[in-house]
């Protein structure tokens, strides 16, 4: 696979354009064959995610924009925001290719930060979690060398009460830090007096940085520009009519890579995003009902909480909610016939952070493809399976093997990590997604498994060796293995497996206590808990998780339910 760098000291071109990376270090597989065949199929374009914001500025600057629980912005305002910020950013020296650092729930000021960034050609790096802990944060700010950072007081894992103005203090290319408080309702969207410069940002800059959790404990950062992102919108939207007067609810965070591109799809298409920033205990539905809401994000959680709200109220569903996608984990048959009763279509779909959310199902699909599968590719994107043993070889057509994908919306590589990059794809320029999968003849897809061993908590990624690494340096245990265990709500969640030492003894809340102090976010708590005389392994001693979760799902083993409970 050919990978070019779009770098030049001179100021290079590309496709005879100027360079929006010079001097950045953002080596991306963008080539100008690359530009030339995406454009020439329409599935890229010359226009940004803030040419878009602003074209809807122009033609109808009161339509509602982003829409949180107490404050709203109308496109107009948006642009006038987004211009301010980006003129702010620019008196302080930020560049094109320079990164923005966004640590905060989902709120306006996400909205205006990415349409800055995508004017002035800056990078956007907002998938920085509610589950990070404070050093966490500062580990990525420090590896993507941030010259921005905007944070919300109180906000993360272990954040309430310290003080990030000093946590953030020795980190020397960060250029400015704002530190926000909650929001708690309406404020000013002013930033700074004035616009330095007309809007500079290419269809083709990179644009969006988000570290995904990929196969261990250390994320990649996935690099996105305006096009690759812009594309997954334009088939998404066309496929499911979003459309100015749309309304797109967003329950997954904007921090996620599909409340991001939620946001991204609204953003193009001159629909409304709303976040979901509701107070533990308050009325989604009712919530809906007032945001008029006609489409919504969601794993499936969020839809059985939806429908046991409208069954216990013996209510209707809100009257314009015509589809809810549904990620994170499979849609169960008991939910998807539910919301179909109730006239709201349900949306399987497969996506990741790579390449968007580039597989679902049709509007006009029965209930058994939601179900059975994960849809079938979006326009200007390919997916084709490949043998687990040899990924550059295809398999026959109804044979389970590893997903490939290629397209429009795939990235244009990983943040200074070239290496990482060129083992993601195979010799024919195929992504490998270690995920394992089956195309039926209409070209839809099933997902079987995973040859990445995470475990998908709700739509959380969780990574089972910093746990067990973390297990196994607790004095009584010898070896540990965390695997799935089932769950109809969540997808998966934890089960940490160990071994104790001769004479030892292992207390779950000892060791989930043991766990927190050594750095494991509460929000990837193991809970359930077993312990065994010996783990299964293969004959040269590494752990069979594969043995111990059938074992576990066949009830041969059975896990305790636990629970961490912070002192």
């Amino acid at each position: 696979m050919q990978l070019e760098t779009t770098l030049g000291a001179d100021g290079a071109t590309v496709g005879g354009k100027r360079d929006p990376l010079v001097g950045q270090g953002l080596l991306t597989r963008l080539t100008v064959p690359m530009v030339e065949a995406f454009r020439s199929s329409g599935h890229w374009g010359s226009q940004t995610i803030y040419d878009c914001a602003y074209s809807h500025a122009l033609h109808m600057p009161e339509s509602p924009a982003v829409r949180e629980r107490g404050a709203a912005i109308s496109y107009g305002d948006l642009i006038a925001a987004a211009d301010g910020m980006a003129a702010e950013l620019e008196r302080v020296g930020l560049r094109p290719g320079d990164r923005i650092a966004v640590w905060m729930p989902s709120r306006i000021e996400v909205a205006i930060l990415l349409l800055a960034a995508s004017r002035n050609g800056y990078v956007i790096c907002p998938s920085l979690h509610k589950n990070h802990t404070v050093s966490e944060i500062g580990e990525l700010v420090a590896r993507m060398k941030a010259r921005a950072v905007f944070v919300e007081r109180d906000y993360g894992a272990d954040a309430v009460g310290k003080d990030l103005e000093a946590e953030f203090a020795g980190l020397d290319h960060i250029s400015l830090l704002s530190v926000l408080e909650p929001a708690t309702g309406p404020r000013s969207w002013s930033h700074g007096d004035g616009v330095a410069g007309g809007p500079g940002g290419d269809a083709d800059d990179i644009v969006y940085l988000a570290f995904t959790s990929g196969t261990t404990a250390a994320p990649k950062g996935v690099m996105h520009s305006n096009n690759t992102l812009l594309a997954n919108a334009r088939s998404f939207a066309a496929d499911w009519q979003i459309k100015p007067g749309s309304v797109v609810y967003t329950l997954s965070p904007l921090s996620h890579n599909l409340g991001f591109g939620a946001m991204v799809m609204c953003m193009m298409s001159g629909a409304e995003i709303v976040v979901h920033d509701l107070p533990r205990g308050a009325s989604l539905l009712d919530r809906l009902k007032d945001t008029e809401t006609s489409f919504i994000f969601g794993v499936p959680a969020h839809g059985m909480d939806l429908l046991a709200e409208i069954e216990t109220r013996k209510v209707a569903p809100p009257a314009k909610l015509t589809g809810f996608r549904i990620s994170g984990a499979a849609a169960p048959a008991t939910l998807v016939s539910k919301l179909i009763e109730h006239g709201i279509t349900p949306q399987s779909g497969y996506g990741m952070t790579e390449a968007g959310s580039h597989h679902y199902t049709r509007m006009d699909d029965d209930a058994d493809r939601v179900v059975r599968s994960s849809g079938k590719a979006c326009d200007g994107y390919d997916v084709a399976i490949f043998s687990v043993d040899d990924p550059d070889k295809p398999v026959e057509p109804g044979t389970v093997g590893q997903i490939g994908g290629r397209g429009a919306s795939l990235m244009l590589g990983y943040f200074d990590n070239q290496a990482a990059t060129e083992a993601a794809f195979n010799r024919t320029g195929w992504f490998m997604t270690g995920d394992l999968g089956v195309l039926d003849a209409d070209g839809y897809l099933q997902i079987t498994g995973r040859i990445k061993e995470i475990i998908i908590r709700g739509g959380h990624n969780i990574h089972p060796n910093k746990i067990e690494h973390l297990a196994t340096s607790y004095p009584a245990v010898e070896r540990a293995a965390a695997v799935p265990v089932k769950d109809e709500r969540l997808g998966e969640k934890v089960c940490l497996a160990v071994t104790v030492i001769p004479g030892g003894e292992v207390e779950a809340q000892a060791l989930l206590e043991h766990l927190a102090n050594g750095g494991l976010s509460k929000f990837d708590m193991p809970e359930y808990f077993l312990v065994l005389d010996e783990l299964p392994h293969s004959a040269n001693g590494k752990p069979l998780k594969r043995a111990l979760t059938a074992a576990i799902e066949q009830g041969t083993y059975v896990p305790s339910p636990i629970r961490y409970r912070a002192k």
